[in-house]
Order: C-alpha cells, then structure tokens, then sequence
C-alpha cells in the first residue's frame, strides 16, 4: 500500500506544504490551519495520474518533478543517465525492479568509479523520490551499494590553463574557459548568465535566490578586467538568452562542453602519441573489426560497411582511447577548483574565498580543499606569516 501523503515544513519558505498525486499545494505558515487545510485536501477525490506499475511512467513522473524544482543543470544531469536506463529496461515493472538490473546496466558501459556511481545514483534517487511521493509503498533498490567516490585532484597552473586554451581552437569556447579561470564560478553559473543578470556599473552577475544553486541567497559572481570585457563583448553579441555560444551560435549546454573537453583530450593525446611515436598494431585493429557492427544505416536504409570502412572505424576508436590515456581529462570544474587553490596560495583569505565562490558555509572550504595541507611550503609561509 502507498504511503500516506503528511504535511511537512519547508524551512526555507517558513510554511507548511503537503505533496499529493505528485502536487505540491502550499498549506500556510500556522500549523493548525494548514493541518485544517490538508484535511479538506485529502476529503477531496484524488486520482493518481501516475502508472506505479510502469518503471517508465515513475521516471517521467520525477523528471517532471526535477524539472519543476531544481535547476536545469540537475534536470539534464538526471533525464541523461535515467532516459538511457528505461532505454535498457524499456517494459520492466517497478515492483519487478532489483539491484542487479542497475549493476548490470551500469557494467555495460566502459567508464569510471565516480561515472559508475552517479549512474547508480541517479535510479536510485529516482526511486527514493518515488517512495516519499506515495507512489511506492518502498523503493526495490533501497539496498543498492554505491561506489565510494574518488576524488580527482585536476588542477591548472598557469602554463596547463595557456595549453588548455591552444588545443580549444574555438573562439566561443575559450571566452568560457577564460571567465571560468579568471572569476572560478560554477558551470551552471556560466552557461546560464544572460545581459539580464550582468551589473556593470559594480562589474558583476547577479543571480537572483531562486536562480541560485541552492536558491536560498542571491549569487554575485565578480568579474576581472578580463571577464568584463569579455562579458562585454557577448552582451553586445547576444542581448537576449544566454551569453556564452558555440561557434553554430547556440547555447552551450553541458553536454556540449563535455564533448568539447573530449575533443581536447584527444587532440592532446594524438600530440603525445606523436611525440612518443606510437601507432596502433595492425593485430589490435584486425581484433577490434570482430567486436564492431557490420552495418550502418544511410539514408533511411542498412547497408553493409566495408572492410576498409571497418578498419578506419576500428583504428579511430582504438586511436582515441589510447589518447584519453595520455591526456589529463579536464572540465570546468577543474577550472573553478583551481582557481580557489591559487586563491588560497597567493593569500586570499578562506572566509573571502568562500563569498566568492559562493559557498553558503565556509567550512566546505576545508572540506574540498584540503589537499593544500598536503602542501608544506604553502603551510610553512602561512606559519611564518602568522609569526609575524
């Protein structure tokens, strides 16, 4: 049987709120009369618009909620990994769901530790939600184990950040690394700036609270000379939407930029297998044609791919991989994530990082950042200086 629908409080908005049938209905700031009003609600006919049998239908139900109550950054992050899930289990019931259908989906694909547990993450959030919501009596993947994250320590010197910039080869996108490097604000933060949120006058972008991540205190990132101008620039470029695009003129979206450090990655590792001159073996490509699909579809119909069609296709992807292992993997991240260690080296106080950033508790700082302690000619000028 599905759980009852309780009123709860939501801190943030000092009132009382109740979810039914995947609503939210505000119920008011006095307790007694918000229990009043749940009452009446709950007096009213309720039709579950939801299919709780169907997996599918749970998950369009928590996209539709994500989407509704979190940033798009979060509603993308979830529809990617959940839309490839029901793509594996496209007819499973949610009563039939069990841990091994989202190991086994997950071991099929050729990726990392943290990869691995934002995929596990994600269905299982999924199903947590269905659970508060009522639309399941309990979640059939409460005991999947998650992978313990691994941390990856990519961090820019000046140097790395000036060959990061060469191999972009994209205008568009090198106007978003150097903000990111110049200001270390969030991705989501960059992709969504518009002309709307920029200050000039205080050389700034305001994000309102609900425009926020956590959308409890208003953002401001400050900008550089460097940011600012740039900033300048895009807003005479694009007065309305996004300021930062792709060469084609669209947004970027995270997806995009992903594929665009993938494209750098590569690019730097095809110039270290070059250097080291190395060349893929003619028995690696001839064992990787067996494991590729023999047809293709042009123009609406399969067609057979050729030997030498095979070969190429089997060389590039081999050649591909073997760059990703020779090249670091960054991300804007990494950009952000440096750009609070150089802060903290060259001085900076933590407590006016931390506003910078925009991290509502300082503490974080100490938490994510811990690897300067590792450092110890950063911690021995920090004791001199606190000598005196």
């Amino acid at each position: 049987m599905a759980r009852r629908p309780k009123p709860w409080f939501w801190k943030a908005r000092g009132a009382w709120y109740v979810t039914i049938g995947g609503e939210r209905h505000p119920l008011g700031e006095d307790k007694s009369e918000a229990y009043d009003r749940f009452y009446a609600l709950m007096r009213q006919p309720q039709q579950c618009k939801v299919r709780t049998d169907s997996l599918a239908a749970i998950v369009d139900a928590f996209l539709e909620w994500v989407s509704q109550n979190r940033s798009p950054e979060t509603y993308e992050w979830y529809r990617y990994r959940l839309q490839r899930f029901i793509e594996h289990h496209p007819d499973l019931r949610a009563a039939d769901l069990r841990p091994y259908h989202v190991e086994t989906w997950v071991a099929g694909y050729d990726i990392g530790v943290n990869s691995r547990r934002n995929y596990l993450r994600s269905v299982k959030r999924c199903l947590k939600w269905a659970t508060s919501q009522g639309y399941l009596d309990r979640s059939p993947i409460a005991n999947l184990e998650l992978p313990s994250q691994q941390r990856r320590e990519v961090l820019f010197n000046q140097e790395e950040y000036e060959t990061l910039l060469k191999y972009s080869r994209n205008a568009a996108l090198a106007d978003l690394l150097t903000v990111t490097w110049e200001t270390g604000c969030r991705p989501q933060e960059s992709l969504q700036v518009g002309a709307r949120h920029v200050d000039l006058e205080n050389q700034r972008w305001v994000f309102s609270r609900t425009e926020s991540k956590m959308k409890r205190i208003v953002r401001v990132v400050y900008l550089t000379d460097t940011a600012l101008a740039i900033t300048r620039r895009r807003m005479l470029a694009h007065p309305e939407g996004p300021l930062f695009r792709n060469s084609s003129g669209k947004p970027w979206t995270t997806d995009a930029v992903n594929c665009a450090f993938t494209a750098i990655q590569t690019r730097m590792g095809k110039h270290e297998m070059k250097r080291r001159g190395e060349e893929i073996a003619e028995e690696n490509i001839a064992a990787a044609v067996k494991n590729l699909a023999k047809t293709r579809i042009r123009n609406g119909e399969e067609v057979a791919k050729t030997q030498a069609e095979l070969r190429c296709e089997a060389k590039r992807k081999l050649t591909n991989k073997r760059a990703a292992q020779l090249a670091p993997r960054y991300s804007l991240y990494a950009l952000r994530h440096s750009w609070a260690t150089n802060a903290l080296q060259r001085g900076v106080d933590p407590l006016t990082v931390a506003i910078l950033m925009g991290h509502e508790d300082p503490s974080t700082l100490a938490k994510v950042y811990q690897h300067l302690s590792l450092n110890p000619k950063h911690l021995l000028e920090q004791a001199r200086r606190a000598a005196g």
